[in-house]
């Protein structure tokens, strides 16, 4: 059964009377191909409708949806089944929330390193929800200095509520993981391209995001804070998420308008989740046409427009 977010419930019920058409055919042998062939014109319509008009609060559910694919997925899609995954930092032990690991697309051998979300409670509880610990972050920097040294591309899938906030992960150095990892980041002397799949948010994002190009899926969400977690320090409550979210302008279009991202990727008609195949050809199509465009760049060059780009945010150059 599909799972329905609860902006989607005339679609919900819309689907029910189609199933409801077809089984009736299946059984009694009734024609209802006119019937269901009416309300698949009124589901599109519905769809179109409702997609054409989401908040910044619809969106963040769409990028939290259970059906919608995470990292593993596109990597596995987009690599063909080459892909090659690599584990642990060389210091405390292997982070199941970060994966990371080389895979050829169409030739080309590009590092991937992305946050893992499970599929189910417990997977969910064996990759920590997505929230990386500091040694995540360590075994990320580690094959971005092995791409480095191979002279390969590397391509980073963003799909995290933040990094994990527990105190153990305080005492093994949470902060200075993410700094580490964005300082050496800036100064990586190969292509690096960050996709935004899903949630985005604080530090535990900017952890692996610091590159070349960075690219946002247009239901993802890209944010200092949660809308949650900014509602109950703002106003003491949950209750006023859907307002935090507005004012943290965090959607695709927000973050492009504002410069923080370079691009925003489509997505199928009713999220990622409603066809999985355009949106891994999508992103497949995207990252091949920005790894060309940067492996024409001089290294040296490809480091200081990096940093440059990132320096630039947040400045206001007056007349």
């Amino acid at each position: 059964m599909p799972t329905y977010l609860d902006f989607e419930k005339p679609i919900e019920a819309i689907d029910e009377e189609v199933k409801k058409a077809q089984e009736i055919e299946e059984n009694s042998g009734v024609d209802t191909s006119k019937t269901v062939k009416e309300l698949e014109k009124k589901l599109k319509t519905t769809i179109k409708g409702i997609y054409s008009e989401l908040t910044p609060w619809q969106r963040v559910q769409l990028s939290r949806h259970p059906e919608r694919p995470y990292s593993l997925d596109y990597i596995n899609h987009i690599t063909d089944g080459t892909f090659i995954e690599l584990h642990g930092d060389r210091n405390v032990k292997d982070d199941k929330a970060m994966i990371g690991g080389f895979g050829m697309i169409d030739g080309q051998t590009v590092m991937f390193v992305g946050q893992q979300k499970g599929v189910n409670t417990k997977q969910r509880q064996y990759r920590n929800f997505g929230m990386p610990n500091p040694e995540g972050y360590r075994k990320a920097l580690r094959l971005f200095k092995l791409a480095e040294k191979f002279n390969k591309p590397i391509v980073t899938l963003i799909d995290t509520p933040g990094a994990f906030p527990g105190l153990e992960a305080e005492e093994r150095g949470q902060g200075e993981a993410i700094a580490r990892n964005i300082y050496e980041m800036m100064n990586i002397k190969v292509p690096i391209i960050c996709i935004i799949i899903g949630e985005g948010a604080s530090g535990g994002a900017l952890g692996i995001g610091v590159g070349d190009q960075v690219v946002m899926l247009e239901n993802s969400w890209y944010s200092v804070i949660s809308p949650e977690n900014c509602s109950t320090i703002l106003w003491r409550s949950w209750d006023f998420k859907e307002k935090a979210a507005e004012q943290l302008n965090l959607t695709s279009s927000d973050m492009k308008a504002l410069k923080i991202i370079d691009e925003i990727v489509k997505e199928p008609l009713g999220g990622a989740h409603r066809n999985r195949e355009e949106v891994f050809a999508n992103v497949k199509a995207c990252i091949q046409k920005n790894i060309t465009k940067y492996q024409k760049v001089e290294a040296s060059k490809l480091v200081s427009k990096r940093i440059d780009k990132f320096c630039d945010m947040g400045v206001y150059k007056g007349r």
